[in-house]
């Protein structure tokens, strides 16, 4: 089987990694949270509920590639963030 040898430098996640993925989770809350309150201030008159679930769909993506990104590259071991 071959090694990825960028993968054999960490032996533990990496805390950069850690504390981006978490971020990016409290950012995707937040627009969550942000289109719930204009779905029920704006009761369906304005677009902007639609755009913050965008937002939180962009966002989505971005944390799903790094993470990729990040596992691929052997910043987050194979049995996860510990």
């Amino acid at each position: 089987m071959l090694h990825n040898p960028a993968r054999l430098r960490f032996s533990r996640a990496d805390p950069t990694m850690r504390v981006l993925a978490l971020l990016l989770i409290v950012l995707i809350l937040a627009s969550l949270a942000s289109a719930l309150y204009y779905l029920v201030k704006d009761k369906g008159k304005s677009d902007r509920t639609v755009k913050m679930l965008t937002v939180r769909i962009a966002l989505s993506f971005i944390l799903f590639a790094l993470l990729m990104l990040g596992h691929y590259l052997g910043l987050i071991p194979e049995n996860g963030l510990r």
